[in-house]
């Protein structure tokens, strides 16, 4: 039993546990009462993780009252834990001043980010508030990159020296601020002309291993790897995957250094990808979709979504509808309609998680059509077999009708090699057209099975119906 808890009635225990599992209640309660002593220490005494399930559960308006009670610098420290959307949201309702206070306590890159997130209106308001106008342009500088690129996951904390330099006068320079330095995590020293230009770059091994009056030009690495500013994230994968730097520099059109991009910073973008892909194939549209987001936004994302594909699958009941009489005819067919346009739906996803995964990995091109169509035929052949001849199997012996086995089996066959073909290229074809494959590659997949399947079922079973009837 801990120390605090000595003399402490059953009630009053209980009520401390429950205040330790739910600290948002807490936190609402001192926010309420604009206590900002009792809110500052109350998230003093969360971990980061907690910190993110307390503000989950406050409302809206508590979060940006919470806000604006702490200090910028508490503020600033408390967003760069939560997820940037809700972070971006929480921005978004406080004053453009309080705003712009925290942003300047923020690392450009993480500030960068916040303001890429938040609508253009409100952005723009935080801008103006800026102290430092030439800061406020910066920004603005980096937020029109594209998150995902090169110019947007690249940080500007970097060393950089002019190619006329002495040894001696990099190292005095590094080791007189160090403090700086440590903070920039410096793994490259980079070599400049008097324009700003990338010529070279210094290990730090050949920098404490050499005299110090000679001039870094003659021991710097010529010619260095770099990444324009404006690459896209899968040209960055390439490189990373290609080489094993730690990070690399970005030059602009001028090939003036601007940033560097590091391993880790295209590795989290990787995670958020994925991330983003899993959320399109859910029917998630329009980015990261929190439970604390306002719940018309929320339901607006998801209509986007569930509305067209009321219209998809009206298309392929249609099919349906075209056979009325072989189903009524034959009401055992009812049974498998279902499962034949089911079984090859989860065959052919498995083909779009295979293609969407590749394209993600650079080991396939949107050209690439042949050598898809020649690596999953032959497997969706095999897998229709197996899986035909099993359903017919159960199908003949249920009703005792080999025909209908046939029926059921062929369907079944022929659809699951369809939906495999499908769902291998339609990824790349929808890439193609600059769509994300994530998003689309679902709904045309599961229209074509479903009218494909339904199809050949009935189809099949008109061909053969007097001896199923």
């Amino acid at each position: 039993m801990r120390l605090q808890e000595w003399g402490m009635s059953t009630e009053e225990k209980v009520l401390t546990n429950e205040e330790s599992d739910r600290p948002w209640i807490a936190l609402g309660e001192a926010f309420r009462d604009g206590d900002e002593a009792a809110v500052s220490e109350g998230l003093k005494n969360l971990s980061h993780e907690e910190q993110r399930h307390a503000m989950a559960h406050l409302t809206g308006g508590e979060q940006a009252g919470i806000i604006e009670l702490i200090t910028a610098s508490e503020a600033a420290q408390l967003l760069g834990h939560l997820p940037e959307a809700q972070a971006a949201d929480i921005l978004e309702e406080i004053p453009p001043e309080s705003a712009a206070d925290i942003i300047e306590e923020m690392p450009e890159e993480v500030s960068a980010d916040l303001l890429r997130e938040m609508n253009q209106p409100e952005s723009e308001a935080l801008l103006a508030e800026l102290d430092d106008a030439d800061e406020a342009d910066h920004l603005r500088e980096l937020t029109s990159y594209e998150w995902d690129t090169a110019g947007g996951l690249m940080t500007q904390s970097y060393a950089a020296f002019a190619d006329d330099a002495k040894v001696g006068d990099v190292l005095s320079e590094l080791s007189g601020e160090a403090e700086r330095y440590g903070d920039m995590d410096v793994q490259y020293v980079y070599v400049t002309n008097t324009e700003g230009q990338l010529r070279g770059v210094l290990r730090l091994r050949d920098l404490v291993l050499t005299p110090r009056s000679r001039p870094v030009e003659e021991i710097m690495l010529g010619e260095p790897v770099s990444v324009n500013v404006s690459d896209d994230f899968e040209t960055l994968t390439q490189v990373f995957d290609d080489r094993s730097y730690i990070g690399l520099p970005v030059i602009d059109d001028q090939e003036i250094i601007v940033g560097v991009v590091t391993r880790q910073a295209v590795r989290e973008a990787t995670a958020e990808h994925q991330t983003e892909d899993y959320l399109h194939s859910a029917g998630i549209l329009g980015g990261e979709e929190l439970r604390s987001m306002p719940m018309l936004a929320r339901c607006g994302r998801r209509l986007a979504w569930l509305g067209p594909n009321i219209v998809l699958n009206l298309i392929a009941a249609s099919v349906i509808a075209m056979y009325e009489d072989t189903l009524q005819a034959v009401i055992a067919l009812a049974v498998f309609l279902p499962i034949v346009s089911d079984m090859s739906g989860c065959s052919g996803n498995q083909a779009v998680a295979v293609s969407i995964r590749e394209l993600t990995l650079g080991l396939i091109r949107p050209t690439e059509f042949m050598r898809i169509v020649w690596k999953e035929g032959f497997l969706g052949m095999f897998n229709g077999f197996v899986l035909g001849c099993l359903l017919g199997t159960i199908a003949a012996i249920w009703q005792d009708n080999v025909y209908l086995g046939l029926v059921v089996g062929g369907a079944l066959f022929l659809n699951t090699m369809l939906s495999v073909l499908l769902g291998g290229c339609v990824p790349l074809f929808l890439k193609r057209l600059k769509v994300d494959p994530a998003l689309a590659s679902g709904p045309i997949l599961t229209t074509c099975t479903d009218m494909c399947g339904f199809f050949l079922v009935l189809n099949l079973a008109s061909l053969m119906l007097d001896k199923l009837a």
